[in-house]
């Protein structure tokens, strides 16, 4: 970035996954969100047939072009993931959660951490920061959305 700071942001959210910790568990690995996540289609490198773990990089279309996805910690026993994303010249993005239970629901922390690998490329990370900000609400419909649907009515 020619001498310049890059662009960086960190942006927090947390909500409640109104399920146990085991059934909230499979909902956040690359082929488990399918379920909830309109839209999210990952097209898996390794291994080739889609499987939740650590390790595993799969591909996805992303506005800005291709995003290469790899994650870095699928740790159930501690209830985190992570994963690295790439969106060359763009964007590298670390996602990091932390699951823990709460009675008969779970709580889900997100962190988003987004480097601009650019400086045209700032205006968009800024604006994926922005929509981080507001995305722990949208998540929880999701997830409530999907649960009514297998589970029957979820507690708020």
């Amino acid at each position: 970035m020619s001498g310049r700071q890059a662009l960086h942001t960190r942006e927090q959210f947390s909500f409640f996954a109104h399920t146990p910790i085991e059934s909230a568990w499979s909902l956040f690995g690359a082929e488990g969100e399918r379920v909830w996540a309109p839209g999210w289609d990952p097209r898996f490198i390794w291994p080739h047939e889609p499987l939740d773990q650590q390790g595993m990089v799969f591909r996805i279309s992303h506005e800005l072009g291709l995003a290469i996805w790899v994650n870095t910690l699928f740790d159930r026993a501690a209830k985190r993931i992570q994963y690295v994303y790439v969106i060359p010249d763009v964007v590298v993005t670390v996602i990091s959660l932390r699951l823990s239970a709460s009675g008969q629901a779970t709580q889900v922390e997100v962190i988003y951490e987004r480097t601009a690998l650019s400086e045209s490329a700032a205006g968009r990370v800024r604006d994926m920061a922005e929509g981080d900000r507001s995305a722990g609400e949208e998540w929880r419909r999701q997830i409530d959305c999907y649960l009514r649907r297998v589970q029957g009515p979820v507690l708020s």
